[in-house]
């Protein structure tokens, strides 16, 4: 079981880069956690994608849809007052953006205060450290943050 970062989750539907490495680690284990806002940080990423690239519009739209046809299956992380009391802690102690730190808290409430007990799967550098640092084992390689 682990957590998913919205950075991990756009490889999964957008070939990049990364795509091969974050299908591998859904391959191996399949139990996806998700903030409820990565939702919106997808759909965000993919409108951007789509106005900076109209060429591509096609293929986004596909993807804009196979994302929202599989977010049923995961397991959402709907606690918000939860999430904001560990991310404004979050925030404190390690330099991360807001909605990175919502992605950290999530995953603390998801893993119940137990970091060890739930895998964390990001493709950003800071985000990443600071999971390491809470305690979480983060899927990835150096090279692909």
């Amino acid at each position: 079981m682990r957590f998913w970062d919205t950075s991990a989750l756009v490889p999964l539907f957008i070939r990049e880069r990364q795509s091969d490495l974050v299908r591998s680690y859904l391959a191996e284990d399949g139990t996806v956690i998700v903030w409820t806002l990565a939702r919106l940080e997808f759909l965000s990423a993919v409108a951007r994608r789509r106005r900076a690239a109209p060429a591509s519009r096609r293929g986004l739209r596909v993807a804009r849809g196979r994302f929202i046809e599989t977010w049923p299956q995961w397991n959402e992380i709907v606690a918000v007052q939860d999430v904001r009391r560990v991310a404004e802690r979050f925030i404190e102690v390690h330099p991360l953006r807001a909605a990175d730190a919502l992605q950290l808290g999530a995953a603390l409430v998801a893993a119940e205060n137990d970091p060890s007990s739930l895998g964390f799967v990001t493709l950003d550098a800071a985000l990443a450290e600071a999971a390491e640092l809470e305690g979480f084992t983060v899927c990835g390689e150096p090279g692909d943050r």
